[in-house]
Parts: C-alpha cells; sequence; structure tokens
C-alpha cells in the first residue's frame, strides 16, 4: 500500500490543533477556579477554588513541557537530547495513581528524532490503558543504534482502531484529522529515524518496537 503523504502546511496545522486540544483543559479548569474566587465568600469554596487552579496549572505545565519535546524543536541548538528529560516530562504528563511508569534506560543523549519517538510512543501506550496500568520504556543501544520497545500492561488494553495504520503512514480512508495526527506523526518520526514500526497486541498488552531493519541477505550465487 502506498504511503499517505500530508502537506507540511496542513502536518503544522493538525500538530498545533492537538496541543491546544492538550491543553485546554487544564487551562479551562484554572479559568473556572478564578470565576470561583472572584464570586465565592466561603472560606471552604475558595481553599478548593486554589486547590483546582494549582493542580490544573501543574497539569497544563506537565502537558506543554511534554509537547515541547514530542513535537517542537526543544534544544534546537543541539542535535541531541537527554533521555533524562525524556523520562521527567513523561513521568510528569502521567502523575496518575493508576498508571506506573517503568523507565528501563540509562541516561545518555540520543539523537533528538529517536527521543520523540519515544515520547509519541508513550503517548499511544496511555491511550491504551484508560482504567490504569504499568507502561514499560525498554531503551536498547546507544546514539544512532538507539532502539525502543514500549509496552502498555492493563486490564482491557486495547489500541484504538485504526492506529496501527496511522503508524504505518496509510490511514484508513487517505486522511488524516486532529483526532489522528499524533499516531501519524509518530511513523513519521519513526521513518525519519531509519526504524521499522511494529504493534503487537496481546490479551491485556499492547507492544509498540521501533528497530533497525534487518539487512537483506546477500544471494547466493547460482
Amino acid at each position: 500500500m502506498t504511503t499517505f503523504a500530508l502537506d507540511g502546511m496542513d502536518l503544522a496545522a493538525l500538530l498545533c490543533s492537538r496541543v491546544c486540544h492538550d491543553v485546554i483543559s487544564p487551562v479551562g479548569a484554572i479559568i473556572n477556579g478564578l470565576e470561583v474566587l472572584e464570586d465565592e465568600k466561603d472560606g471552604e469554596m475558595r481553599e478548593i477554588a486554589l486547590d483546582l487552579i494549582k493542580k490544573s496549572a501543574a497539569s497544563a505545565s506537565a502537558r506543554l513541557q511534554f509537547c515541547r519535546l514530542a513535537y517542537g524543536a526543544a534544544g534546537s541548538a543541539g542535535a541531541s537530547i537527554d533521555t533524562g528529560d525524556a523520562e521527567s516530562v513523561t513521568r510528569g504528563l502521567i502523575n496518575n495513581e493508576r498508571i506506573k511508569l517503568v523507565w528501563n534506560a540509562a541516561r545518555q543523549h540520543a539523537p533528538k528524532n529517536k527521543v520523540k519517538l519515544v515520547l509519541n510512543l508513550c503517548l499511544i501506550a496511555l491511550a491504551v490503558i484508560p482504567r490504569g496500568g504499568v507502561i514499560t520504556v525498554d531503551l536498547t543501544g546507544e546514539g544512532e543504534s538507539l532502539e525502543v520497545q514500549v509496552e502498555a500492561n492493563g486490564a482491557n488494553a486495547r489500541l484504538a482502531h485504526g492506529i496501527a495504520a496511522l503508524i504505518a503512514g496509510t490511514p484508513e480512508g487517505g486522511a488524516v484529522d486532529a483526532h489522528s495526527i499524533q499516531a501519524y506523526y509518530t511513523g513519521l518520526v519513526g521513518r525519519a529515524c531509519g526504524l521499522d514500526l511494529t504493534v503487537t497486541i496481546e490479551s491485556e498488552s499492547v507492544i509498540l518496537q521501533a528497530r533497525t531493519p534487518l539487512a537483506h541477505p546477500l544471494a547466493m550465487p547460482a
């Protein structure tokens, strides 16, 4: 199947829409909390509003920090990103008692696109276990040889319909929207890294892998 090609302007617009979608909820909650503070005189209600503002501001900050690494040009002065920073923003994004993050990787400076790939695979993994579970990140190799595996394990783990096709660059119906752009972008980043992306679905887990393609065996002489 021919890989779908998205115009650069459309890609930028859809990614911007995705980022706005990610931060609009906590920002809206901050606004609601401020409105309560303006109108409410009860001390207990004001404390609740302040707590809402604090938690929502932390959530918005965590999501923006994550998006900055996953989609943006963070650290554009260099060609690599610290994987420790990637782990930190991922833990900040999750911040959920129902989800445990296991990060199996020695800290290193890795190629920028490979770190972006790790973060985007983690986003897909998060959507797999809405009821909670464990996300395990395994990074093997170093530098240009870095390979990635992200596994989401939990009750009723499920990969949404069409995600595998989007990662492969062959969206069903030949179109991508703001809802599906993140999975499509993940595939773009993986191919830019020269890695093969595979999705394995098991009973209670989904495994996302980015591996170096196997070299084609040499033809044997007749």
